[in-house]
């Protein structure tokens, strides 16, 4: 069972929920989607395996011993990613480069060659509930749905290989190529949102890109008593397209003060019965049986 949690806007607490249903899940693969800014490493408490480079795309380099000086390379790259030396020979600036391939084609000498590129790494972190599989993109890099991809990919396979069924993964926000490398072959999203203009307007391209992998889709609904007639409209819209609310949760104080600490949701008394249903909910969806539309009612 993969369950993606997802969200079309950043900050609403995605994060946080999925390590909290880690841990009501027992034994699972945990996989930290968001390669950009991964950070659900610092809720599972954990030893981290060897890091492993990932490598995407391509990178020139200028070989000096056979260049020519033509100038050819630094007169058509499009993207301006060649520069005179101090020697007055050609290289390249690798953060630049966006390994076209026009240089090799104007090159006569054939001094120009593309190596394999290092853009970020990986890592398995094993914790009390499970291994966490994340992963840190390299500064500027633009693979995050290629990296997505493999650490999904090991999730799969370590799963496979010490009989875990239930896999957790936690996206980027938005609906970019990483949240579609993330939620692809999902069995279930759980959108995480909050009352407010943005949170809605995104949360409906979220559930809109679930309908086009025809991914089943659900909600909770986080701070939903800061802005009650926002949360009303969430829940409106929801029942409309016919998607569960599956929690409403309030917003708590300790809850910031329990994160700041290492904690997670669990760790406030309040919110333990509200997760546990929402657990129970998401269970009850991926065994085929239907939930009640908002049958949680307001916080």
């Amino acid at each position: 069972m993969k369950i993606a949690v997802a969200s079309g806007k950043g900050g609403t607490g995605k994060t946080s929920l999925t390590a909290a249903l880690v841990r009501l899940a027992g034994r699972c693969v945990a996989v930290d989607a968001d390669v950009d800014a991964a950070n659900l490493a610092l809720l599972l408490p954990g030893y981290n395996g060897e890091w492993r480079t990932f490598r995407a795309g391509r990178r020139a380099t200028i070989d000096p011993a056979s260049c020519t000086a033509c100038m050819a390379c630094l007169d058509e790259c499009p993207f301006h990613a060649i520069r005179l030396s101090d020697s007055f020979l050609p290289v390249v600036d690798p953060l630049a480069c966006e390994g076209c391939g026009v240089c090799h084609l104007m090159c006569s000498a054939g001094a120009i060659r593309f190596d394999e590129h290092e853009a970020g790494a990986w890592t398995v972190r094993r914790t009390a509930w499970g291994p966490l599989v994340h992963a840190a993109l390299g500064v500027g890099e633009d693979n995050s749905g290629k990296l997505v991809a493999e650490i999904r990919k090991e999730a799969t396979r370590i799963g496979s290989e010490e009989g875990i069924d239930v896999v957790l993964i936690v996206g980027p926000p938005g609906i970019g190529c990483p949240v579609h490398a993330a939620v692809g072959g999902a069995d279930l999203v759980v959108a995480v949102t909050e009352p407010g203009v943005a949170a809605a307007h995104d949360l409906t391209r979220l559930l809109d890109l679930a309908k086009w992998f025809h991914i089943p889709a659900s909600i909770v609904l986080n701070k939903a008593d800061l802005h009650p007639s926002a949360a009303s409209d969430l829940r409106a819209m929801a029942a409309a397209r016919g998607v569960p609310v599956l929690a409403s949760l309030p917003f708590l104080p300790a809850v910031p003060r329990a994160l700041a600490r290492g904690q997670g949701l669990l760790d406030v008394d309040a919110l333990q019965p509200l997760l546990a249903a929402c657990w129970a909910d998401i269970r009850q969806m991926l065994a085929g049986v239907p939930a009640d539309v908002d049958r949680h009612g307001n916080p």
